[in-house]
């Protein structure tokens, strides 16, 4: 019996992708660069700012002018960091669930702590989330299995009693690494050319609650 369920955070538990896309065209304003359309941006919102100064400005991390935009980029996500993220489809509602049926839900993402937390808190479930696990929480992000063991000692449950849901590679060979059985969102960011039959997930969903399906594997 699943006891517990994880999520990622960006494409999964929040679309972040507007208020993504607003700091990557707010960073190439700053160059006198038009801004890009959502639908572009969207893909990358799962790659943190390497993926979207990659798709903003076609640059890579050893680029020396990666440092200076992302400064940009995530001054200004900071201070903009909800005002257009809202949770995907029927997520309040399958967190409802969750919590009458007993079942501990947290988050496990690459996002650092410094955006994690505040963007939790603005969405109002900070406080009900039994772990806020974020990229710098431990020594290794994902696709380590660090975080999500870490994930399981905080909550209380073992590997085997966990869901996790995710819209990317990188997620599911985290739920592998640790055990856990992974799904797919298919509601998040994972793109049209996604090979995803090679994730080795053990589901997918196109709704959040259609998660509950999976709590009795």
């Amino acid at each position: 019996m699943i006891k517990g369920v994880l999520f990622d955070l960006d494409g999964t538990f929040a679309d972040t992708a507007p208020d993504l896309a607003a700091a990557l065209n707010h960073a190439r304003a700053s160059r006198n660069l038009p801004p890009l359309p959502l639908e572009v941006l969207r893909p990358q919102a799962s790659h943190g700012s390497r993926g979207l100064l990659k798709a903003g400005f076609d640059i890579e991390p050893n680029h020396p002018d990666f440092e200076p935009l992302r400064d940009i980029f995530l001054d200004y996500y900071a201070k903009n960091i909800c005002v257009h993220t809202q949770l995907f489809g029927d997520t309040a509602k399958l967190i409802d669930t969750l919590e009458q049926r007993g079942i501990k839900w947290g988050i496990v993402t690459n996002k650092p702590h410094r955006f994690t937390v505040p963007l939790m808190q603005a969405l109002g479930y900070a406080d009900q989330a039994a772990c806020l696990i974020s990229g710098d929480t431990c020594a290794r992000a994902k696709p380590h299995p660090e975080p999500m063991l870490k994930a399981c000692e905080i909550i209380g449950v073992t590997p085997a009693q966990c869901l996790y849901l995710g819209d990317d590679l990188r997620d599911m060979q985290a739920a592998n690494a640790s055990g856990m059985r992974g799904i797919i969102a298919n509601f998040g960011y994972v793109t049209a050319d996604a090979t995803v039959e090679n994730w080795k997930a053990h589901g997918s969903v196109d709704q959040p609650t259609e998660l509950l399906r999976y709590l009795t594997l």
